[in-house]
């Protein structure tokens, strides 16, 4: 439960230095100030709001418990705090969205899905997973754009890079981060025996304009003929692009698109995100409480979910939430995962902020 009070000192605290002189010539604080007192006025509302429910439900509470209430007004006094129940609820949700709204903010990424442990099943998964936060994204009306790929003959991926665009992309797939494994049979296996699979996922924010600057004479550019399984996207001219970014060594190939300057364009973004996410790595390594309050350590190399195929279970193993719905959630139906994941990452953020 969120300790509104601590909301309500700060509050109050803001008030009163709107009304000082000193901060009132202050026109950058003044404004920075009243941004936040106007961001804090509508969770207070709403705190309002629920106090004002609250004391609602006390007094339906202590008719319900008078005997000498005759059995008609118990049985209204019942439905109106079970209407009750459901309005405090929902202002709960609402506060916690408004507390949160700056905290996660929406932002554009990239997912990074490799093939691991497991040869071509494992490939074979990671077209799974491809195909899984492809209908997430249809389902949220998220726009997905497939930046680079390496196909297998039989349809799995060695490795696939694409963007997700959309509100709430970046709060709702940021989890997806680290190890996924599988356990089923494979179509190649003629014994029947399940096999374990692994494919590592990577979330990279796709950096704005402003956050990141590349000086265009540390990258190196080579350009090659692209290639597929079994021939496919062969092309005749030097299309595909492989990019180097020079003073980090990071380095981004693509060749999906028949044109150079459109592979060249998408080798760019990758590679931006890239540097980003090890320039927040570095940062996060200094910020404590920022690790702490993440779900899971966000490492490639971190076992995160298990999707278990003959028992149609799947487990995510930071939170300790199993789900018999497999086939349901590699058609996208990722919403009850995300939401515990949500839900217990914000329950560090109020420990660390003391506002439980």
């Amino acid at each position: 439960m969120i300790n509104s009070e601590r909301l309500k000192k700060e509050y109050e605290s803001i008030s009163n230095q709107l009304s000082q002189e000193d901060i009132i010539k202050d026109r950058d604080k003044y404004a920075e100030i009243t941004k936040r007192f106007s961001y804090l006025e509508k969770i207070i509302n709403l705190c309002n709001k629920k106090d004002s429910y609250l004391k609602e439900k006390e007094n339906l509470s202590v008719m319900l418990s008078d005997t000498n209430e005759d059995r008609e007004i118990h049985d209204l006094a019942r439905e109106e705090l079970s209407l009750l129940e459901i309005k405090i609820k929902d202002i709960d949700e609402k506060i916690e969205d408004k507390i949160f709204e700056k905290d996660e903010d929406d932002r554009d990424i990239i997912i990074e899905i490799r093939a691991a442990a497991g040869g071509e099943e494992s490939a074979l998964f990671a077209a799974t997973l491809f195909k899984m936060y492809s209908k997430f994204g249809e389902i949220k009306n998220w726009k997905i754009e497939v930046l680079s790929s390496n196909d297998t003959e039989i349809g799995g991926y060695k490795e696939i890079i694409f963007s997700v665009k959309g509100r709430g992309a970046g709060s709702h797939l940021k989890f997806e981060s680290g190890v996924h494994r599988v356990q089923r049979v494979p179509v190649t296996e003629s014994g029947g025996r399940v096999h374990t699979s692994t494919v590592t996922v990577a979330v990279l924010i796709e950096p704005k304009e402003v956050e990141l600057k590349i000086n265009p004479d540390d990258l190196k550019i080579d350009t090659y003929r692209s290639s597929g399984a079994g021939g496919q996207h062969v092309n005749v001219t030097d299309s595909a692009v492989r990019m180097t970014h020079l003073p980090t060594g990071t380095v981004v190939c693509c060749q999906d698109e028949r044109s150079q300057i459109k592979n060249r364009g998408k080798a760019f973004r990758v590679i931006k995100a890239r540097i980003m996410e090890k320039i927040q790595r570095e940062e996060y390594a200094k910020q404590i409480d920022k690790r702490r309050v993440q779900v899971g350590t966000g490492d490639r190399s971190e076992k995160i979910r298990t999707y278990n195929f003959p028992e149609r279970r799947v487990t995510d193993h930071r939170i300790n939430l199993t789900l018999y719905k497999l086939e349901a959630i590699l058609e996208g139906d990722l919403e009850e995962i995300v939401k515990s994941l949500i839900k217990e990452e914000r329950k560090k953020i109020y420990e660390a902020k003391g506002l439980v």
